[in-house]
């Protein structure tokens, strides 16, 4: 079927224009400057007032399956995915149980091949003593292995340095790290025990100062020399202060082996907003001050962050009661991130170019996947139409999450998703997610 969007304002490769797409059946046939009318299309999109971007490759999500469906799962969070003009995931493997071998990692494609809304893939997770498996994963397949050097539970824990060596070492992959030293928020938590007199909880405001700055950039810090000392391909997850940024390189994507993400929490919040919002922003690494989030937003245009992603974890709102230590960490942020990007634009933030390099273009070449993350004739039709003046409130039935809430609550938006194109089908339209549309695999040329 050939489909045209007419007259959209394309936002792609550092150019905003007015133009038109063509799509023949999944991919993208031609983009036009200059409308052909004597052509005919099956489909027609008037897309006269709307933005219309590469759809977004979101590289770091958690949806939950399997083990832990009450509160999200594949179906679920890839609708809500599809509402946010999220086109691509790749999803954590600290699920129950966890991806750390070969069939848990297999069980969890097949999931995704029939229930997955929008195009999909899944890290391999590191663990004390899988280090013989790395070599046998399949590079066309998965986008990297997640080291969790802190912040984790069971053996993916993985904080001893020998064992870390040999894991940067050995390695054929990418490694995602995430980042925060135990022993420091360990420390942390005894002070705050004995200021509070051996109390095992502290108000949520206390967070970012128990998984402070500095245990961030300790185990930052570690990962970087690792992958230095080894010649490892290393991307560090949500990148959370301005002490981590130094660590960074300014050139271009391609001549980097080191390489940094932020995500929307920490570029949105700040802990002024613990009281206003307590435990519904816990997430780790925790959100930290006002002047951590500018520095990561200077970072968007300075080269230093090179990707955005949600980090998006699902709770379910009794999961998020307690504090400091006892609440659940992470929240439900998908649907969310490339309007929130925009919004960043309208404030000064960065140019609206911007957003499609660090949400599409930028993850589709750091991990290399095929025929992605680009308007351009030949690769696949992912996109979304953006209307810029919607105005419009986030209330409960506006959002998909399964959880069935998000810190956005009563949040007004300027932007808003008015459609989303997964391999040249819509998946979302105005407010309906699409039965029956399933995404693909994700291919990487690594």
């Amino acid at each position: 079927m050939r489909t045209i969007i007419r007259n959209a304002t394309i936002v792609n490769e550092g150019r905003t224009f007015v133009g038109s797409v063509v799509i023949e059946d999944e991919m993208i046939q031609s983009v036009l400057t200059d409308d052909d009318s004597t052509q005919t299309y099956e489909n027609e999109i008037d897309a006269t007032g709307l933005y219309l971007f590469p759809g977004v490759i979101d590289d770091h999500v958690h949806f939950r399956e399997p083990g832990l469906t009450h509160k999200a799962d594949i179906a679920s969070e890839s609708r809500t995915a599809a509402a946010g003009g999220v086109t691509s995931y790749m999803d954590m493997p600290n699920t129950i149980p966890q991806t750390t071998d070969l069939e848990q990692l297999n069980h969890k494609f097949n999931i995704a091949r029939n229930k997955s809304r929008v195009n999909y893939s899944f890290y391999f997770g590191a663990t004390n003593d899988n280090a013989e498996l790395l070599p046998r994963l399949d590079a066309r397949r998965i986008p990297g292995v997640k080291v969790f050097m802190g912040s984790s539970t069971g053996n993916m824990l993985v904080d001893n340095e020998t064992t870390l060596h040999k894991l940067f070492r050995t390695s054929p992959l990418l490694i995602m790290a995430h980042c925060e030293d135990t022993n420091i928020i360990n420390q942390n938590i005894k002070q705050f025990q004995k200021k509070y007199k051996g109390q095992n909880d502290f108000p949520v405001r206390y967070h970012s100062r128990i998984r402070s700055a500095e245990a961030c950039y300790r185990s930052s810090s570690l990962a970087v020399q690792l992958a230095k000392d080894t010649g490892a391909r290393l991307h560090v997850a949500h990148v959370s202060s301005a002490m981590e940024l130094p660590l960074f390189e300014n050139k271009p994507l391609e001549e980097k082996r080191i390489t940094a993400e932020a995500v929307i929490a920490h570029l949105v919040f700040s802990n002024e907003d613990y009281d206003r919002l307590g435990t519904k922003i816990k997430c780790n690494p925790a959100i930290k001050t006002p002047e951590d989030r500018q520095a990561l937003r200077n970072a968007l245009t300075n080269g230093i962050i090179d990707v955005v992603a949600t980090d998006h974890a699902p709770h379910l709102l009794n999961e998020k009661e307690g504090g400091a230590l006892k609440a659940a960490s992470g929240m439900p942020m998908i649907q969310f991130s490339l309007i929130s990007m925009l919004e960043m634009v309208d404030e000064g933030v960065m140019p609206i170019e911007r957003v499609p390099q660090l949400m599409s273009h930028n993850p589709a070449t750091l991990f290399h996947i095929e025929r992605r993350g680009y308007i351009r004739p030949g690769y696949y039709a992912d996109l979304v139409l953006v209307e810029p003046n919607a105005n419009w409130e986030v209330i409960s039935g506006r959002y998909f999450t399964k959880c069935g809430w998000t810190p956005m609550d009563e949040r007004t938006f300027k932007w808003r998703v008015r459609r989303t194109i997964v391999n040249g089908t819509t998946a979302y339209s105005d407010g309906i997610v699409v039965d029956g549309v399933r995404g693909k695999e994700l291919c990487f040329n690594q």
